[in-house]
């Protein structure tokens, strides 16, 4: 489904951007984020992510990996009804963990650090049905998403042919293409100044080295922000 998805979001936002007026390109905005990033459940995640897997044997739940999430963006008019822009994101999350069934031989756990961190640089196509000079504008759009991500495993690990405990650093880092969802509203305080709620879903997939027990870290899921704009 995915695979379709995404080139339908690239026609979508060319063709959005070759209808550009140089005249409604002159609205501009800046919308600054923060919210809430919610990474897909067990049930809805890749067959072959890597946190699956690691629950198999460690304790520790997906939705721990929830976090916050800042984001900026640059929108400008295409034309009453459509606006386009390009953000940068970033969200960072640090998850302890302990082996679940087996404990060191003074009784104490053995522990970890499963770090994620996605970088999101997005373009994305928004289309506003009550147009760009209402006071509220509700809005739906999509496009892409660049994912730049890092993910790593540090602390102690058992070596499960004599079962004894070593401290290892498995760290793997890459850029993945997704797809970008989004849909909001933003409430006007005169002629420049406004706020607003968004949620958005994004998609990708980052493939990992042969350190880790699975090739793939999924990336999507739900985030849900406050954001502010300003108009010049």
């Amino acid at each position: 489904m995915w695979r379709k998805i995404v080139p339908v979001c690239v026609i979508v936002l060319v063709v959005g951007l070759m209808a550009a007026s140089p005249a409604l390109a002159q609205d501009q905005r800046i919308s600054l984020g923060i919210g809430y990033f919610s990474p897909r459940g067990e049930d809805a995640r890749t067959d072959r992510d890597v946190l699956l897997e690691n629950r198999t044997f460690l304790s520790f739940d997906i939705g721990d990996f929830g976090g916050v999430l800042i984001n900026g963006e640059w929108l400008y008019s295409v034309t009453d009804y459509v606006e386009a822009g390009v953000g940068l994101g970033f969200y960072r999350r640090t998850v302890p963990s302990v082996y679940a069934d087996l404990v060191d031989a003074d009784g104490t756990e053995i522990e970890q650090e499963l770090k994620l961190r996605i970088v999101p640089v997005t373009a994305t196509v928004r289309f506003l049905p009550l147009g760009r000079d209402a006071g509220v504008q509700p809005y739906i759009g999509g496009g892409l998403g660049i994912l730049n991500w890092k993910y790593s495993e540090i602390g102690e690990f058992v070596d499960y042919t004599d079962y004894s405990i070593f401290r290892g650093r498995y760290i793997d880092s890459g850029t993945a293409l997704g797809a970008v969802i989004l849909g909001g509203a933003n409430f006007y305080f005169g002629d420049a100044y406004g706020m607003g709620g968004e949620i958005r879903y994004q998609r990708g997939e980052g493939k990992l080295g042969e350190d880790f027990l699975n090739d793939r870290i999924d990336l999507g899921g739900m985030t849900y922000m406050l954001t502010f704009q300003a108009r010049f």
